[in-house]
């Protein structure tokens, strides 16, 4: 699968870990560290978080309201494209930047504040993971393609 296969809807940046984040209009992305400012960076294996404005919008059919972009805690809200689909170790080019598929979910820590907020979370089951391998810019209306 290659070629074009979803968006960017939403960047979304905070200083602090477990906060909702807020949107900006584009980020900066730096190999090996992630969202320039953002407190995920850093050298790990989930320097990038993404989900799908396909899974927030299964939390808004089970009657959970005010949800949007950055609620999860996610840096990049995609469409078009089912993340936790795609595998580990899986390429994607989004807008400048090359980004690996590093882990697909995760443990929603105690005491999250998105669950307290929101009433459950949708990352660990439908978010994912990601490493910068080449810096660049990710703006809004960004496309997302598979790389071989």
């Amino acid at each position: 699968m290659t070629g074009i296969i979803g968006k960017v809807i939403s960047v979304n940046i905070s200083k602090e870990k477990g906060v909702i984040k807020e949107a900006v209009p584009e980020g900066y992305f730096q190999e090996a560290h992630g969202l320039v400012g953002d407190a995920h960076a850093g050298k790990w294996h989930r320097q990038v978080s993404l989900l799908s404005k396909e899974s927030i919008d299964k939390m808004t059919k089970v009657g959970i309201e005010g949800l949007c972009s950055g609620k999860f805690a996610e840096n990049i809200t995609t469409e078009g494209i089912i993340l936790h689909k795609l595998k580990v170790g899986t390429l994607l080019k989004i807008g400048e930047t090359i980004q690996e598929v590093s882990q697909i979910g995760k443990e929603c820590h105690t005491g999250c504040a998105i669950k307290v907020q929101v009433g459950q979370c949708i990352m660990p089951k439908e978010g994912i993971f990601t490493k910068v391998i080449q810096s660049g810019t990710v703006k809004v209306n960004d496309t997302i393609e598979v790389v071989e």
